[in-house]
């Protein structure tokens, strides 16, 4: 846990997406389609910031990871031209095993939903981000959108 855990993200990034159609609904089928993302590092590494463009759904989104020293912790906070505001974000850190998770209350479609993102795969050329949702207090979890990148260049 540190200022560093992101910078692996740092550079450009060719992302091949797969995400259910209804983030609630896994018989809803998934669709995928492929993105460009372009990270950069700030604060000595204490914040992070992409932004991502997905060519085929008309649409760009951002990502901000900004690291509390006192917590020890990360919060991400999502963003898409189409709304133009902050989600709410989603909180957490990189275990020893160098996976990252965090966890967000956000909405969905007027339904409260609880929010994962995790980061695995990471090496120098490649990362898996997952998202998924609960509605029933982290019983159970349904994975709806994943993103696996290569390092381009």
């Amino acid at each position: 846990m540190s200022t560093t855990d992101f910078d692996f993200l740092v550079g450009e990034w060719a992302v091949a997406n797969r995400r259910l159609k209804d983030f609630l609904d896994e018989s809803s089928g998934w669709e995928e389609f492929t993105a460009v993302s372009r990270a950069s590092r700030h604060f000595d590494g204490g914040a992070n910031f992409d932004e991502i463009e997905f060519p085929t759904m008309g649409f760009r989104g951002l990502t901000l990871r900004l690291y509390d020293t006192e917590r020890e912790e990360w919060s991400l906070y999502w963003s898409n031209d189409r709304r133009g505001v902050l989600d709410p974000p989603v909180v957490g850190r990189f275990g020893a095993d160098g996976r990252g998770v965090f966890h967000g209350d956000d909405t969905y479609q007027g339904k409260d939903v609880r929010v994962r993102f995790l980061w695995s795969g990471i090496t120098e050329t490649t990362a898996r981000w997952e998202q998924a949702f609960s509605v029933d207090g982290e019983k159970t979890w349904l994975t709806n959108w994943v993103m696996e990148s290569t390092r381009r260049g």
